[in-house]
């Protein structure tokens, strides 16, 4: 019986414990989850904050993703493997990058996996298409809430060709203000965008019958995200190498969604007094204010692999010409932050 109390009082220790630091907590700390995780895809979600990133290991190890949600921006509760290869049965490792949408009170995981790779960059020339890798690419999960459980949408790759010898890769799915939904994405240094079909099932051609455009602005490598302020788009992208300190992240700005992007600056870089390779981020922008935030990844310092990156937020601020301040890297992260 002793025992039993002394268990039975030490569990709900913990657990005040656990209550009591979440309710004093006053800024989420960077990073803002345990874990080596990349490529975070930050929304708002039924009131909630959510954020979808790449479990950043060995490609071999990469098949699965978790999910993290907040009430506040400062206290996160993890939903492990919302979706794995057990549920997309063409995918078998390199989950990467996932990009969120709900329609129709269904919730669209877009992914990439496999990490294919075309005739040239094997080494068979261009003149060998079939030499391409056809298994993998850009895939879709759906499920009826944003923790999951997702299954394979389509049963096949959504994207699984190398247009404009752009790897399918790194999705960042947009709608624009027609209500038309638009998917950009790309590595190997291009960025392509596609129309998608209002069920999600096909890309729509563009009046010459092409199924992408390229819109690849100056210095772009990968990691393209999107957002519209006071009527321009933003295109922002990751340049440098993904592996070392070099990753850093830039924006241009446009009056419509096809460009041209002329790169303005670089606005998150490495801090050798924080952290360094920052980058493949995504914006939050609190509705019905001008509060933004950028939700990205960071090598601590030290680092201890090619795959050690952790998921942070910091303020993001504009000037009074609209163009992005540079962006400061913190340990303290963000403070709470109320959805009304």
């Amino acid at each position: 019986m002793q025992l039993k109390t002394a268990i039975t009082l030490t569990f709900f220790t913990l657990l005040f414990t656990k209550i009591s630091a979440q309710t004093t907590k006053t800024t989420s700390g960077n990073p803002i989850v345990e874990g080596w995780y990349a490529d975070p895809e930050g929304v708002i979600l039924n009131k909630e904050f959510w954020v979808f990133p790449t479990f950043s290991a060995k490609y071999k190890d990469q098949v699965f993703l978790d999910a993290f949600s907040s009430k506040d921006m400062v206290n996160w509760t993890k939903h492990p493997r919302i979706i794995d290869t057990s549920a997309v049965k063409w995918a078998n490792k390199a989950m990467w990058a996932p990009s969120i949408v709900k329609k129709d009170n269904k919730y669209f995981l877009f992914f990439s996996a496999n990490d294919i790779q075309s005739s040239e960059r094997k080494g068979f020339g261009p003149n060998n298409p079939d030499k391409d890798d056809k298994i993998g690419g850009i895939g879709i999960g759906v499920a009826s809430r944003p923790e999951g459980p997702y299954k394979d949408y389509l049963g096949k790759p959504l994207i699984n060709q190398f247009y404009n010898k752009a790897q399918p890769i790194d999705q960042y799915v947009f709608q624009d203000k027609d209500k038309q939904y638009y998917i950009m994405y790309g590595g190997w240094g291009r960025c392509n965008i596609a129309k998608l079909n209002k069920d999600f099932t096909a890309l729509v051609p563009y009046e010459n019958g092409d199924l992408v455009k390229e819109i690849t602005p100056k210095g772009y490598v990968e990691g393209p995200t999107m957002f519209v302020r006071k009527g321009k788009y933003y295109l922002m992208w990751s340049e440098g190498g993904w592996t070392n300190g070099t990753y850093k992240v830039a924006y241009g700005v446009s009056d419509n969604v096809f460009g041209p992007f002329e790169k303005k600056s670089t606005i998150l870089v490495a801090d050798e007094a924080v952290a360094t390779g920052a980058g493949h981020h995504s914006v939050i922008n609190i509705p019905n204010t001008d509060d933004w935030y950028i939700v990205y990844h960071r090598r601590p310092i030290p680092n201890l692999d090619r795959d050690h990156r952790v998921t942070c937020i910091d303020r993001m601020y504009f000037n009074e010409d609209d163009t992005i301040k540079d962006v400061k890297m913190t340990f303290e992260g963000v403070r709470k932050v109320k959805l009304k």
